[in-house]
């Protein structure tokens, strides 16, 4: 029942957000735009999307082989495929992570090392973007000249370096109650192994290179749709909206993303200066290019192994892994 409750909370969420949001677009205005070249954009669009999630496996890659659950190359862009897929159709608060995380212990990792590798990628992808959005507060607040859009913007990234800060810390300490109880001892371990991945000498650099990247081809998704709509918005600009909206998006608080990342982006078009309803435009067909990629993964899902064999063989935990 409390499933049950979430998802339709997020669902009512996504449509409430929705409703308010699109009632700025013009689709009528919107459609009128779209020409030959807006195809290639589009096009363009897709193939970063492909190319990020291919970034976010090697990431992956690097913390599930610390986490005691190594993965091979194409596995691993498949599990993330698979997972892309239902991050944009399942309407639970668990998502494509915890199909991904099911498929790793199902290929006999366990559920341990498979629900470290997740829960560890995650967060360092947080603090990643956590640190973009710092990097570029300089040019930020002099976009942003409404006082409430910078108060929010310090908000969200401070809260959220703070908290990513604050787990990199917690894996630094040694007292013993952390390992005590259940729930930190498994939340310290975690940290443990994201210091480790991070602040290695060799997986450290190669982290911090993907990380960044994956944050980059969110932008540069997002510019080559605001190009196949023709929107007033200058990439320096896009650059500076989308980490933050971003970050808010990550909140499980709805479907996707959707209706979040809406009225997020056309709120943050409306603090930079810039039209409100291009913002809401532009995360429309932001959202649009997920769920092209995502019905991708949905092939990949319906034609894998993994679905063929769903259900025929327990999951196992290796010793190694208990």
């Amino acid at each position: 029942m409390r499933r049950i409750a979430l998802s339709s909370l997020k669902i009512l969420v996504s449509a409430g957000l929705l409703y308010l949001a699109l009632r700025k677009v013009d689709f009528h205005e919107l459609a009128s735009r779209f020409n030959v070249a807006s195809l290639g954009w589009i096009g363009l669009a897709i193939a970063a999307t492909f190319l990020q999630i291919f970034v976010g496996v090697l990431r992956w890659r690097e913390v599930s082989a610390e986490c005691g659950a190594p993965l091979q190359l194409t596995q691993a862009t498949r599990y993330n495929l698979i997972g892309a897929f239902f991050n944009q159709t399942l309407p639970s608060s668990i998502g494509g992570d915890a199909v991904r995380l099911w498929l790793v212990a199902r290929a006999g990792a366990g559920w341990r090392a498979a629900t470290y590798s997740i829960f560890v990628d995650r967060a360092i992808g947080l603090i990643a973007l956590a640190i973009v959005i710092v990097a570029s507060l300089p040019w930020s607040y002099r976009l942003i000249s409404d006082p409430n859009g910078r108060a929010a913007l310090l908000f969200v990234d401070f809260a959220a370096l703070a908290g990513g800060l604050g787990f990199l810390l917690l894996g630094r300490l040694n007292w013993p109650w952390l390992k005590r109880w259940w729930g930190t001892h498994h939340l310290h371990a975690c940290a443990v192994i994201a210091n480790r991945v991070i602040f290695s000498r060799d997986r450290g650099p190669k982290i911090a290179v993907l990380s960044l990247l994956v944050h980059v081809l969110a932008v540069v998704i997002a510019w080559c749709v605001v190009r196949s709509i023709a929107a007033p918005v200058l990439f320096g600009q896009v650059f500076q909206l989308v980490p933050p909206v971003m970050l808010i998006t990550m909140m499980p608080i709805s479907i996707a993303g959707w209706g979040v990342r809406e009225a997020t982006m056309g709120l943050a078009f409306g603090y930079a200066g810039l039209l409100a309803n291009e913002g809401v435009n532009v995360s429309l067909l932001f959202g649009a290019v997920s769920f092209i990629v995502g019905a991708c993964g949905g092939l990949v899902w319906i034609f894998s192994a993994e679905k063929a064999a769903k259900g025929s063989a327990p999951i196992t935990v290796p010793e190694q892994a208990q």
